[in-house]
């Protein structure tokens, strides 16, 4: 009998972090394969089509679903998608309770401490892919590979006020900085 391969997958979080605390996120998601299907950078600046819209849509409707954050800085690129994600979690010294509005009747359905940041990308990713799959059947557009983003999304936590300002230097300027970035594809 031939036994199970064994996925020993690696975490790239901060073991011991608790990621729905206050704070300052940098977040990275791909789309898998690094297929660009939300756009393109002409002149260094990134045009969206209409899935990179949709994309951006459901930004607003993150900070809707999770009132305990807001997007400090983001972009969508043609391929990726980085943002500075605040948890906003605490007031004074009361820890407040950050509802998952998932029943508008109910304001504390799947109430939780804070928005664990891995909720967050999760439920984006999810709502994202829903609609792009929509879009594939009804408006033709381009079929993505099994998944539309990546299995896991790239984290850094911002601890100071430089490296805020480093990051959100590098999130405006990467559509003209596109053909020397990491995820560039041709």
């Amino acid at each position: 009998m031939k036994e199970a391969a064994s996925h020993n997958r690696r975490s790239i979080r901060l073991h011991g972090y608790d990621y729905s605390q206050n704070g300052l996120y940098f977040v990275t998601i791909c789309v898998q394969n690094k297929t660009s299907l939300l756009g393109k950078i002409m002149e260094g600046e990134m045009v969206l089509n209409d899935a990179g819209r949709m994309i951006e849509k459901w930004c607003g409707k993150l900070l809707n679903k999770f009132p305990c954050i807001t997007m400090d800085t983001y972009i969508i690129m043609p391929n990726h998608f980085h943002a500075i994600i605040e948890i906003m979690d605490n007031v004074g010294a009361h820890l407040r309770v950050c509802p998952d509005k998932t029943d508008e009747n109910d304001d504390l359905n799947g109430a939780h401490t804070g928005a664990p940041l891995h909720h967050i990308i999760q439920w984006f990713k999810t709502m994202t892919t829903n609609e792009y799959i929509h879009g594939v059947k009804s408006l033709g557009w381009q079929p993505f590979d099994k998944k539309l983003w990546q299995r896991n999304y790239y984290e850094h936590i911002i601890r100071d006020e430089q490296s805020h300002d480093n990051i959100t230097r590098y999130i405006i300027e990467n559509p003209f900085y596109w053909i020397t970035d990491n995820y560039y594809v041709d």
